[in-house]
Formats: C-alpha cells, structure tokens, sequence
C-alpha cells in the first residue's frame, strides 16, 4: 500500500484529499505547514508527496529543493498550486517535481497523475543503476550522468528523458512514447515538450547524441 503526505495548508482542501486518497487505499498523513512537511518527508516513510506551493513556515518550492538536495532517494512529488503561470510550473519542475495540478482540479485527474508518479517510482527502484552509451554514462540511483568522465549537469526532466532513451538505445521512440513515459500518459501540456527538451540535451551533450528519425521520432545508438 503506497503512502502518500499531504502538505496542504488549506485545511478542508487537505481533508478532502485525506478522505480520497484512504478512500482509493493509500495510507496518508497530513502536514499543514512547510517545515512540518520537510521533516516528514525526508523522514523517508512516504512513495509520493502532494506538495502545495503557496505554505506558511516555508513555501512549497523551498521544500523541494531542501529534499532534492537532502534525500539519498528520490520521493516523487506532484506539486499543488493555484498559479496558472507557465515559469512557476517550469520552475517547479527543474527543481525536481515529477509533475503538477492546477487548482481546482477534478480528484480523477489528481488520482490519474498519482498513479503515474508512483509508477515511475517503481520503474525507477528496478532500473539498472548504470547505463553506458559511447562515451556517455549514466547512473540512475546517484542520478549523475558524466561525458568523457566529466560531469554533465542536467534539470530533473533531462535526466529522465535522456534516462529513457538509454534503456531503450538502438530504439526508435516516437514523441508520443516519450511524453507518454516522461511526462505521464495524461500529460496536457505543449506537444512539442519533447523537441524543446531533445534540443536542451543535444546543447549540453553535443549534436549527435540523439538523433532525428524524420517524421517518427527519436533514436540513441550504441
């Protein structure tokens, strides 16, 4: 049974959720307030953490980057915000959240993109810990990547692109794989994320890393 913390200041909008989610059978428990939220989340005893943006102590996006920088693992987090602005869910993301929920949302989607974090968890937790293309290797328990043996830093949705097209090298993926498999199947936003995100790797990475099949989608050769 996954477990699931709920750091919600909005007490009937943290409420509600707890209901939901025990209703669904997930254990949850509840933190009202940044700090509160940090110490049990890095308490290590959570799968999936609904993070809410705007908190009192300590905001939402300062939680992250604490736990991002504190945790040996990684714990998914869905990030929950009333901000509409495209900065603050890119901000969100490349501090490390696995995807976000705009409110008000509807709970079969909030329930919908659960799933789909706590199922990356588990791809994750039974991926093999290195992967070696060329001259590019990756590890995913440490979450580093090295070129030539230099070190390459990259945003968390980077490294779970790039992650993805080396388990599956000499494959071609086409766009609706990829936005299926590193954005969650019920991604909504701009459909050309994965061309904007191949571009930023080829930039860090070099040209030739990833290449174009025309009309299809992407390929890394070994």
């Amino acid at each position: 049974m996954a477990r699931i913390l709920i750091v919600e200041d909005e007490e009937k909008l943290a409420r509600m959720l707890e209901l939901e989610l025990t209703h669904e059978g997930y254990e949850t428990e509840k933190a009202c307030d940044g700090r509160t939220g940090l110490e049990k989340a890095l308490s290590g005893r959570f799968d999936l953490v609904l993070l809410d943006i705007m908190l009192p102590r300590l905001s939402g996006m300062e939680v992250l980057r604490r736990l991002r920088r504190a945790e040996e693992g990684h714990t998914p987090v869905l990030l929950l915000t009333a901000r509409d602005a495209v900065m603050d869910k890119v901000s969100g993301l490349d501090a490390g959240a696995e995807d976000y929920i705009t409110k008000p949302f509807a709970i079969e989607e909030l329930l919908a993109r659960i799933r789909a974090g706590l199922r990356k968890r588990g791809s994750a937790a039974a991926a093999s810990p290195a992967l070696t293309v060329g001259a590019l290797s990756l590890d995913a328990a440490g979450r580093t990547v090295t070129l030539h043996g230099a070190p390459v830093t990259l945003t968390r949705r980077e490294f779970d692109l790039l992650q993805y097209l080396m388990e599956h090298a000499n494959h071609v993926l086409t766009r609706e794989q990829l936005l299926s498999q590193v954005w969650g199947y019920d991604y909504a936003g701009e459909t050309n994320a994965v061309d904007v995100y191949v571009s930023f790797l080829r930039n860090k990475l070099g040209a030739g890393v990833i290449e174009t099949v025309r009309g299809v989608g992407y390929i890394m050769r070994r």
